[in-house]
């Protein structure tokens, strides 16, 4: 593996060394153990959305692991001023060990990898979010003790989220249940993919169907960045994909909740159900930086 660009390149048995990894230096995390994997190596961040937890945890990362990460802002450097992505990516090859992006098109990540010589990691596109996933994976894991045979439930828009959720459950053996509105569903080429597991996927536009005998429920806001115009037509839209105790008395006993952040209570999840399940959402938060650590080590490591 030599990138980390979207989760339908990666194999199940890639995925779950990425996520064994994670446990093994989120442990050292815990013990105090260090563990300067990376010492001397640079990640050079390129942030073209704004971030909290993506930076934060990538610039703890690369610090826990003994290496340095570099903040570059689109507004403040040649790539946001049209330095076409195949320079931009010769250049800093020279410079860095790795890169990491957060941007909208995900041709852009993928222009990086093939113009560059160096590890390029997707912090989030438009298309999809696999750091992000590879953290939900570790929490549904570390909460439930498996993967396989787990339902996983998404409500909402079928986003970059969605996308990821849906190829990386399916990879690791989950049964995976999406309800979004018939005008939001997930991008075409992951219903391609996900149409090869038969009944193991379900594509509805009833949140109630897909939250039947769920073992987690993940949801995400139903305005993403850059959507904020259309905050009240979404808000029609989605008006009945809510995560609530009604909809959670269809799911499994014991059954979780996920969610990426920020949460806008009142929306895409009530107050309440959100505080009933706030460890499991904070545990998620958190391993965002155990998740991406274990990339950055497979990827910049050397780790075969």
């Amino acid at each position: 593996m030599k990138h980390f660009l979207k989760l339908l390149d990666v194999s199940k048995e890639e995925i779950i060394e990425l996520l064994d990894l994670a446990d093994l230096l989120k442990s050292y995390v815990k013990e105090g153990k260090p563990h300067p994997f990376l010492q001397g190596k640079t990640l050079g961040m390129i942030f073209e959305k704004s971030s909290t937890r993506t930076r934060v945890s990538f610039e703890t990362g690369m610090y826990q692991l003994g290496g340095h990460a570099l903040f570059i802002s689109a507004k403040d450097s040649q790539v946001g001023r049209g330095e076409p992505t195949e320079d931009t990516a010769r250049v800093l090859s020279r410079y860095l060990d790795g890169i990491m992006i957060r941007t909208f098109d995900q041709e852009e990540v993928e222009k990086l990898a093939q113009y560059g010589s160096i590890p390029i990691i997707n912090g989030l596109t438009d298309f999809c979010h696999p750091c992000q996933v590879m953290a939900d994976l570790q929490t549904i894991r570390e909460h439930k003790g498996k993967l396989e045979g787990l339902k996983m439930c998404f409500i909402g828009d079928g986003n970059n989220m969605a996308n990821s959720l849906i190829v990386g459950g399916l990879k690791v053996g989950m049964q995976v249940a999406v309800a979004c509105p018939k005008d939001y569903a997930p991008d075409q080429k992951v219903l391609d993919f996900a149409a090869a597991y038969g009944d193991q996927f379900l594509l509805t536009d009833s949140p109630m169907e897909a939250a039947k005998g769920a073992d987690v429920v993940i949801t995400d806001v139903w305005a993403s960045m850059g959507q904020e115009e259309e905050q009240k037509i979404r808000e029609v839209a989605f008006a009945g994909y809510q995560v609530n105790a009604e909809l959670m008395a269809q799911t499994n006993p014991g059954c979780m909740i996920q969610h990426c952040l920020p949460a806008h209570r009142g929306e895409e999840i009530t107050a309440d159900v959100f505080e009933a399940h706030a460890d499991e959402i904070f545990d998620e938060a958190e391993n965002r930086l155990h998740a991406q650590k274990a990339i950055l080590v497979k990827l910049m490591g050397g780790r075969k």
